[in-house]
Parts: C-alpha cells; sequence; structure tokens
C-alpha cells in the first residue's frame, strides 16, 4: 500500500475511534508509520486530509455503485439495485460508511466546493430524476427525494447493524418496499 493510501486508511480508523478534533496529525502519522513531515507532504493540512478521505471513500462508493443504464431493468429496478447495493457496500465498509455520516454531520462537509458534492451525487440525482418523469415517484425535488432515501439508508443500516446476517436480505427488501410507499 502506498504511504498515500495508508494515511487515509490510518485517519479514517483513527477519526472513527477518536473523532476529528480528537485525532491529532502527530498519531495520524505514528500509526502509519510515517514521519509528521511526510503526513504534510501529502496532505497540506488536517483538514485537506479528512476532505481527501471523504473523497477517497466516495470514489470507492461510486465504483461499486455503477448504475447499469445498459440493462433492461425498470427504473425502480435500477433504484432497488442502488438502495441494495449502497446498504450492501456499507455492511461490508462499517468504518468508511461510519466516517460518511460523521463527516456529513461535520463543518467540514459544508467546505467541499458544490462540484465536488455533485460529481458524486449527480449518477443518483439523474435517477431520482428520471424516475420522476417517468411517473414512477412523485414528483418532488431531486435533492428532497436523495435525502429522504439517504436518511432512510442511515437508519436501515444502523438496523443492519445488529440484525442476524440472515435477516438482511429480507429487511433491505422490507425497507425498500417502505421507501417506494413513501415516494410513490
Amino acid at each position: 500500500m502506498d504511504k498515500h493510501s495508508l494515511l487515509i486508511d490510518t485517519s479514517i480508523r483513527l477519526f472513527h475511534e477518536k473523532g476529528f478534533h480528537g485525532t491529532p496529525t502527530s498519531l495520524i502519522a505514528k500509526e502509519a508509520g510515517v514521519a509528521n513531515g511526510t503526513l504534510f507532504q501529502y496532505f497540506p493540512s488536517k483538514e485537506n486530509l479528512i476532505v481527501e478521505a471523504y473523497i477517497s471513500i466516495k470514489e470507492e462508493m461510486a465504483n461499486e455503485l455503477k448504475i447499469n443504464k445498459e440493462s433492461n431493468a425498470n427504473i425502480i429496478d435500477q433504484m432497488k439495485d442502488v438502495f441494495t447495493s449502497s446498504l450492501t457496500w456499507a455492511l461490508a465498509h462499517p468504518l468508511k460508511f461510519d466516517f460518511l455520516q460523521q463527516f456529513y454531520n461535520s463543518p467540514y462537509h459544508h467546505k467541499l466546493k458544490e462540484q465536488t458534492i455533485k460529481k458524486y451525487d449527480q449518477t443518483h440525482l439523474d435517477l431520482i430524476q428520471e424516475a420522476i418523469e417517468q411517473g414512477a415517484i412523485r414528483s418532488l425535488p431531486a435533492n428532497l427525494v436523495y435525502a429522504l432515501i439517504s436518511s432512510h439508508t442511515y437508519g436501515l443500516y444502523q438496523y443492519l447493524r445488529v440484525a442476524s446476517h440472515d435477516q438482511r436480505k429480507k429487511v433491505i427488501d422490507t425497507g425498500f418496499e417502505l421507501l417506494m410507499k413513501m415516494l410513490t
């Protein structure tokens, strides 16, 4: 693993354990086995490291949640696939998913540039807009629908973390059905 990735992975773990403010860069460098100055060669500031960690996770998640526009699946099936994939990814990467939630609720989220946020959300917003235009879901602002889906996904993730492995598929399917009842 290269030093850049090592520093990001180490920081995600430590930010999860100690919070953003409780994690000094010196501890990140020490845990990663690099000099503090090396950390600053890759990340000019702690804020930059936090934002880079967020972007790294969003990139990884986006690569796994590709929407298959080539398939013959209807729009609701495409939405269900993304919903299911999101939860499956979150359950497989709990530290990273928790970091995303921590980031969303921090002042660092407001420091992201609009185009950075759009880069990772636009595919989902386009899918939602298509569902609205097809009449598959209510005609609401796509950003509102995205916020509702995101909140629902996070809540369901919290439940699934303690649910038995055998229950997960059924709970995800039921969660999606409930979501669609709200949106249709």
